[in-house]
């Protein structure tokens, strides 16, 4: 399972041109689900996604965690992240999982975030969605589990 996050000032989730959902400052993670991933593993990276230090202290370095700046989580599930780029000029996405056996895994990571902090939304699973998002830092990571 993989996880691209994004320090943001803010983000929002449009859907044929309508707000769905939107954050002030947190994490926005992309979510990409492989064929190997499991509800454990969700569970797993949700915690990585909260404990992750990425926000900065009184130092100006980076030793804080979004529960810890009470930062708001935004989870968007994209399946391209799971793609292999390795060979040619054109991804595949065989290694990501099927559709209905990802939205399963991905409907469980929201639920697990939902319990576990309290400000998190999300994305539509295989909606054409338009990401605004303004970046802080820029602070972006790759997080796997």
């Amino acid at each position: 399972m993989i996880a691209l996050i994004q320090r943001v000032n803010w983000a929002r989730v449009k859907i044929e041109g309508e707000l769905y959902s939107e954050i002030g400052s947190g994490l926005l993670a992309f979510i990409g689900i492989e064929k190997a991933d499991t509800e454990e593993l969700a569970e797993k990276l949700v915690d990585k996604i909260l404990a992750y230090r990425v926000f900065a202290d009184d130092d100006e370095r980076m030793n804080l965690d979004l529960k810890a700046v009470g930062g708001d989580l935004m989870l968007v599930s994209q399946f391209t992240l799971a793609a292999s780029t390795d060979k040619g000029l054109r991804p595949s996405f065989s290694s990501a999982k099927p559709p209905e056996e990802a939205e399963k895994i991905y409907q469980h990571l929201v639920r697990t975030a939902e319990t576990r902090h309290p400000s998190v939304c999300d994305g539509k699973f295989a909606a054409d969605m338009q990401i605004s998002l303004e970046n802080d830092g820029p602070v972006t990571f790759i997080l796997k589990v």
